[in-house]
């Protein structure tokens, strides 16, 4: 009412001087005013700095002598190098700053700081679910909005909560974020009145899975390698530790294949569902193995995990077991890239060897007894690059886990293959 009042007091008076005036929406104003006066060719603004976590929300005026250079003020500008911590916005009108359309946002932090709680739980508040993308023994995927942009909320159910808070905590290592993992945005819990919601918000990418994208596209050579070197990378980054006060801890995925490999815009993908990961402890060389129930995929599992003689005390098996399950990606990607026009039809691996459902003893019976191993179409020696897929494939394939090659060694020859005259990345 008050604010009501002072703006029919300031727009008689202005009125009967004949002088026309701009008037904001005002909370710094001397004496608890709650609007301000500028001259015509000034600026109504409003700023939101981030202090503590919270965001703080500014309003006043700016006169025309503060608005240099005219028509491109400095002072409307937002700082790029700043804009996580600080943003503003200008508009020309009576009262435009209280308008919700004229706030400006905060940019994400950096990729090396971590979301405070409380940003992250205002984060999840803000988000309008679309649409169901996904489902899963730990609950659904969908697409959501927030300010303006698509993103992805993996929703746990409640049973799941330790999966939940193990893939929150994992996406929040120091260091973590890379090109070539998925992008984390939030973790909230949120209560929809029956029961409690467990909510992973990550980067949305709507050509999906690879396990998606293989089943209905081909790819062609340069294509293949940009897959292949991609997810090479990201796993290369995973495994890797980096050492010093900001450093990252190794970690290994466990659960490695094409479903929980998401297929980027730009033709490169990235490593998801991180729930199942393990962390090296360097100082103490032990392993923080995830309080949970539940087991990685069957038919990616490495031999050593199927016959259970993993050693779970040391680190390296762990990397082992996952490069062993990036060979078994390479192979899905390698039948569907064409040479000549032509390629095979999609399959999962051991798809002609198991059920569609196999147990622990059907892939123990073709993997470690038999010793068996998807089967290489002859057309694959014709084209150089995909020699040398198969090559990397059989030395991530080797029964003893410690012949296996690492995943840094499998980044570093995918990448000259990337750099051949006859591969046009």
């Amino acid at each position: 009412m008050a604010e009501k009042l002072l703006l029919f007091v300031f727009g008689f008076c202005l009125t009967l001087g004949s002088v026309r005036a701009l008037v904001c929406k005002c909370n710094v104003c001397q004496g608890g005013n709650l609007t301000c006066i500028t001259d015509p060719e000034g600026a109504c603004y409003t700023n939101v700095q981030r202090r503590d976590g919270r965001e703080i929300y500014e309003y006043g005026c700016f006169g025309e002598e503060q608005l240099q250079p005219k028509g491109n003020p400095f002072r409307c500008h937002i700082n790029q190098k700043r804009a996580h911590l600080e943003a503003i916005m200008c508009c020309y009108e009576n009262m435009c700053n209280r308008d919700l359309a004229n706030e400006p946002h905060l940019a994400p932090p950096p990729p090396d700081e971590g979301l405070p709680l409380l940003v992250q739980r205002t984060i999840a508040r803000q988000i309008q679910l679309q649409e169901i993308i996904g489902k899963g023994r730990f609950g659904e995927v969908w697409k959501g909005r927030w300010r303006c942009e698509n993103v992805a909320v993996k929703i746990f159910s409640s049973r799941e909560e330790r999966s939940w808070f193990r893939e929150a905590e994992i996406y929040q290592t120091v260091m973590l974020r890379h090109e070539n993992i998925l992008g984390f945005i939030a973790a909230d819990n949120k209560d929809n009145g029956t029961w409690t919601q467990l909510w992973l918000v990550t980067d949305y990418h709507e050509k999906g899975s690879l396990f998606d994208y293989l089943n209905h596209s081909k790819v062609d050579i340069p294509g293949m390698v940009k897959f292949a070197f991609s997810i090479a990378s990201g796993l290369s980054h995973l495994h890797m530790d980096i050492m010093g006060t900001q450093g990252k801890p190794a970690i290994a995925h466990r659960d490695l294949k094409s479903k929980n490999i998401l297929v980027k815009s730009n033709g490169t993908c990235c490593i998801a569902d991180l729930g199942l990961a393990v962390k090296h402890d360097p100082i103490n060389d032990t392993v923080d193995i995830a309080p949970n129930n539940r087991v990685g995929t069957k038919r990616y599992m490495a031999p050593e995990v199927l016959d259970e003689i993993i050693n779970i005390n040391h680190f390296d098996s762990f990397k082992q077991a996952d490069v062993y399950s990036l060979g078994l990606v390479l192979w899905e990607i390698g039948r569907r890239t064409t040479v000549g026009g032509l390629c095979e039809e999609y399959k999962l691996p051991y798809i002609d060897m198991v059920p569609s459902d196999p147990s622990v003893e059907d892939m123990k019976k073709v993997v470690c007894c038999e010793r068996r191993r998807p089967e290489i179409p002859n057309r694959w020696h014709s084209h150089e690059a995909l020699r040398v897929l198969v090559r990397l494939m059989k030395e991530t394939w080797f029964h003893n886990g410690t012949a296996r090659l690492t995943a840094l060694r499998i980044k570093k020859t995918l990448a000259s293959l990337m750099t051949r005259e006859d591969i046009k990345i």
